[in-house]
């Protein structure tokens, strides 16, 4: 690969936090050793700066005074710097910033897309202006990325499907080293759950707890679930669970750092939500031999088969998932098979470091 001496510049509207190390930290970590492998050089613009983990190695210009954009727009203005690419990580698409840039960098400008969309789509509104800023400003940026098919396609029905020729998929990735199997079989009757998610509304999580609710009293009594994660939710489902008597059935543990260690203590995990580009924690449980029962949003389908590593069941019906737990409680559906090789085959960081150092080929 020609990439060698490369002088490059991330971009991550990404909150750096040693409370909360997750799938995206692991990815920033083990690219950034990739790339000083290959002898090129990265300057990281994030809204704040840290030492913990590998970040103590990187060269990170923060915009703790400014926005991130014009944090790095007063970069390339002050500092005579020139870019063969300019990497964009969780920033909105197709905006005035990259035409900005454009004017000032050579630089090949690559978009990565992480963003989830709501479940009923955007108002007209707000689909009229993303397509008139994909008219305006989506020719300053030379390569869309989605992080699942389902994010790619999102980019073409947002900002036209004339992109198709530049917009492909890389999956999301995980750190198979660090996530511990489970090697123990799983029980067949009351399973032990867990929930890893952000507490927003938008995570669904409160689809959980209504559709224990509605569990018959017999299969609450030995029910566990553990949620791990934090938020701004997290009152209302604190109430939520408070009202539906079911504070024996649930325990908030909050974040975790270590979660990847913990998922082999559990049969399942239980992800809710509402809307999704490529989830982590899914990759992360199934990578632990964990099935997972979620929805069909976002990229979930791509990588969870119903019945062979995990179930799916319909966005928001909170009955819906009421049945499916009745019948994994009880044992009269179950999930035998092994769920790491998928993750081993398709969806390692390993994999996705080399599709994202390939993209600086462009």
């Amino acid at each position: 690969m020609g990439i060698k001496g490369k002088h490059i510049a991330i971009i991550c509207n990404y909150e750096l936090l040693e409370s909360r190390v997750g799938g995206m930290d692991y990815f920033f970590w083990a690219f950034n050793k990739k790339c000083n492998e290959n002898d090129i050089e990265i300057d990281w613009f994030f809204p704040n700066t840290t030492t913990h983990g590998d970040y103590k190695m990187f060269k990170i210009f923060p915009s703790e005074k400014t926005t991130l954009e014009q944090n790095f727009i007063n970069h390339i203005k002050t500092q005579n710097v020139h870019y063969s690419h300019i990497i964009t990580h969780f920033m909105e698409l197709c905006t005035s910033f990259y035409s900005e840039v454009k004017k000032l960098q050579l630089a090949k400008i690559i978009v990565v897309d992480h963003n989830p969309r709501p479940l009923e789509g955007y108002p007209l509104k707000k689909r009229i202006k993303k397509r008139i800023k994909g008219i305006l400003y989506s020719k300053y940026i030379d390569l869309f990325i989605g992080v699942s098919d389902y994010t790619s396609r999102a980019i073409l029905n947002d900002f036209g499907n004339f992109l198709k020729p530049k917009t492909q998929t890389i999956y999301n990735g995980v750190l198979m080293d660090d996530i511990i199997p489970k090697t123990t079989e799983r029980k067949k009757t009351n399973p032990k759950f867990l929930v890893v998610s952000h507490l927003r509304q938008s995570k669904g999580i409160q689809d959980l707890i209504n559709a224990v609710s509605l569990l018959s009293a017999e299969l609450k009594g030995d029910l566990k679930i553990d949620v791990y994660g934090d938020g701004p939710y997290k009152n209302e489902l604190f109430q939520l669970v408070k009202n539906h008597k079911l504070e024996t059935n649930f325990d908030f543990k909050g974040s975790q750092s270590n979660v990847t260690k913990l998922y082999q203590n559990y049969d399942y995990l239980i992800q809710p939500t509402h809307m999704e580009c490529f989830s982590l924690s899914i990759l992360e449980s199934l990578a632990a031999n964990i099935p997972v029962i979620t929805t069909p949003v976002g990229g979930n389908t791509e990588v969870i088969t119903t019945g062979k590593n995990g179930f799916i069941f319909e966005t928001k019906n909170s009955k819906a998932l009421s049945d499916l737990l009745d019948e994994i409680i009880r044992g009269k559906k179950y999930i035998s098979g092994n769920t790491r090789t998928l993750i081993e085959e398709k969806f390692s960081i390993e994999m996705m470091v080399e599709n994202h150092i390939k993209l600086l080929d462009l």
